[in-house]
């Protein structure tokens, strides 16, 4: 998701399921807020950052080549990543930091099994899928504290490259204030499941961080024998195509088993909108690439 790394305390960094709504900090004091910034920073920074140029593991599944400039955290720093952002603290997840330190992405792999590609894509009909989830699920982050998020259109409407399995799409979103936010998803096929990327940059630097997180995940590979090609007779199939693995995935199959629209929009949306901590954290890290 990319939203406004400038904006004061909007949120956290990223939450996978949920937007994160901080409404304690929004009600401290400056001097409060200043110190858990603060704070906030220097833990961002003493994280186990692995720095490229160097090869890191996703998990079981896959490899990342890092680039010169490039850093990553494994599951564990990242899951403390994701706290120290007031966001739920997610296992199995891995964070990518751009060369250009503007942008980061948070990977994870569904265990779903082998998505079959031979769907059509209708965007406008996802689309209307999508929207019909607002209500539901602002019903939900209204109980749970949080603040209504509406679905405005496609940033760039959902495709499918049948050479790379790269199946990729951005929505438009915003908030009651108006503020827009922009999610940026890339789902890579496997053998076995798929593997999520979602980005996290700021409207300023939109459009190179988006080539440039493109880029950087021809760096990825599943690992051998996890390949999408490597599909044997008897592997476990996906219950849903392409449509459905941009509407969520098994969260969309569980709709049909009664399990709610109000929770599609938490998958979907796999959001992020970061901070005025993470902004500082990220001025900090170039400087300290540049030496």
């Amino acid at each position: 998701m990319i939203h406004h790394l400038s904006r004061a305390l909007v949120g956290g960094v990223l939450a996978l399921a949920v937007l994160a709504a901080p409404l304690v900090a929004l009600s401290q004091a400056p001097s409060d807020r200043e110190t858990a910034r603060d704070s906030a920073r220097e833990q961002m920074a003493s994280l186990a950052w692995q720095r490229g140029p160097a090869d890191a593991q996703i998990g079981s599944e896959g490899t990342l080549k890092l680039s010169q400039g490039q850093a990553f955290l494994d599951g564990p720093n990242t899951r403390r990543f994701l706290e120290l952002n007031r966001n739920p603290g997610r296992d199995n997840h891995y964070t990518l930091v751009g060369g250009q330190g503007t942008w980061f992405a948070v990977f994870y792999f569904e265990s779903s099994g082998y998505v079959k590609d031979d769907e059509k894509l209708d965007a406008d009909e996802i689309l209307k899928s999508i929207q019909a989830t607002d209500e539901p699920s602002n019903k939900e982050r209204k109980r749970l504290g949080m603040p209504p998020l509406y679905t405005v259109g496609w940033h760039v409407p959902p495709h499918y490259d049948l050479a790379t399995k790269r199946l990729e799409w951005g929505m438009r979103l915003r908030t009651d204030d108006n503020d827009a936010i922009v999610n940026y998803t890339i789902r890579l096929l496997g053998r076995r499941g798929v593997m999520h990327a979602t980005l996290v940059s700021d409207p300023e630097h939109l459009d190179r961080d988006i080539a440039d997180f493109k880029s950087a995940l021809g760096g990825y590979a599943f690992v051998p024998g996890e390949k999408y090609a490597e599909f044997r007779a008897g592997d476990k199939v996906a219950e849903y195509g392409l449509a459905a693995l941009v509407l969520g995935g098994g969260a969309a199959v569980a709709v049909k088993s009664g399990f709610g629209k109000a929770m599609i929009k938490f998958v979907v949306v796999g959001v992020a909108a970061a901070g005025s901590a993470v902004a500082a954290f990220f001025r900090r890290f170039r400087r300290s690439d540049r030496g």
